[in-house]
């Protein structure tokens, strides 16, 4: 039985990066993971597995890869183990994507919940979701972040805060091909 080629992560998104926008890539996509693990309680396991349901394990077939991934970013804490390639990058804009899809409701409810609190000025930390996801968000960005780069509790409120609204649009069809573009326009 022959086995079935490995997609091409590189499948309908367009454009590569310059070299040097690979920096800045890496750091968004781990932000944007760091926003899936806040509000889903998602962790490794999860990514594997959608890596597995992507067909893309020979990208992240495992934690160690995976964290090597993510520690490329420029944010992160002892970065710089490993260089993301761009089929990296695609790999995780792939399965970042998936578990969007797969926690649509989840994130609509919360966006939901952040544009009725907004509205009536209700303190964000007092609404359930909304607080129990800052909270984590914030408490996973200064675990994982060095020291050097953390941003005022107010800027990473307001970046967490962006980033659950981002998730909403990801979740949704073309979510891949909208999540790649929002990485190049952002890494110029």
């Amino acid at each position: 039985m022959k086995s079935q080629p490995t997609p091409d992560p590189a499948a309908n998104l367009g454009a590569s990066p310059a070299p040097e926008q690979l920096d800045s890539i890496k750091a968004q996509l781990d932000l944007v993971l760091l926003a899936l693990e806040s509000l889903m309680g998602l962790g490794s396991e999860a990514m594997l597995e959608a890596a597995e349901q992507l067909g893309i394990a020979a990208i992240m077939g495992d934690r160690v890869t995976l964290w090597r991934l993510r520690q490329a970013s420029p944010l992160r804490k002892g970065q710089g183990r490993k260089k993301l390639d761009i089929d990296e990058a695609r790999g995780l804009v792939l399965v970042s994507v998936h578990l969007a899809q797969q926690h649509q409701s989840k994130i609509r409810d919360a966006v939901t919940r952040l544009e009725a609190a907004t509205a009536q000025n209700q303190p964000l930390h007092r609404v359930g979701v909304l607080g129990d996801y800052l909270d984590t968000f914030t408490n996973f960005y200064e675990d994982r972040m060095t020291p050097d780069d953390l941003p005022t509790p107010e800027t990473l409120r307001d970046l967490a805060l962006k980033l659950l609204v981002d998730l909403l649009f990801y979740s949704q069809a073309g979510g891949t091909r909208r999540l790649w573009l929002a990485l190049l326009e952002r890494s110029r």
